[in-house]
């Protein structure tokens, strides 16, 4: 069995999986020429080879993990201000996955297969989203 790892992120600022989708596919319009979404960081994977063979991010929404995407490569770019940054490359395709409470952090950490949650399944996964606090109240209590 290949051995990866995932990365985890809150998704600041947004109120559903929706809004991501939104959000981003401005950015694929206006920032990203190769249709590709990025997520700029300042800290570079340590466990690159693990993310890169078959890790995705999964995405925290009002406090429950609600998304993923599949990583595509690490890009590095250079701010304005000359530091150096890891530009998380990823899929455009978002992928639900069951709900999942998690904690605030800070920046990204990375997250073992084993605590992932799983995608929903096909059919579920155009469904109209749970109102934000109640799919945190059931993922609380493991419903979801």
């Amino acid at each position: 069995m290949e051995k990866h790892v995932h990365l985890i992120k809150l998704s600041v600022g947004t109120e559903s999986v929706e809004d991501l989708a939104a959000w981003q596919e401005m950015r694929r319009r206006t920032v990203w020429t190769d249709g590709l979404n990025r997520h700029v960081t300042r800290m570079w994977p340590k466990r690159e080879a693990e993310v890169l063979n078959g890790g995705s991010i999964y995405w925290v929404i009002k406090g429950v993990i609600q998304a993923r995407q599949k990583i595509v490569r690490l890009d590095e770019v250079i701010g304005e201000d000359g530091i150096r940054r890891c530009a998380i490359v990823l899929d455009p395709e978002l992928v639900r996955t069951q709900s999942a409470t998690k904690r605030p952090f800070q920046g990204w950490r990375y997250l073992s297969p084993a605590d992932a949650p799983p995608d929903l399944p096909k059919q579920r996964a155009h469904e109209e989203a749970l109102p934000a606090e109640l799919n945190r109240a059931l993922a609380e209590i493991g419903v979801l």
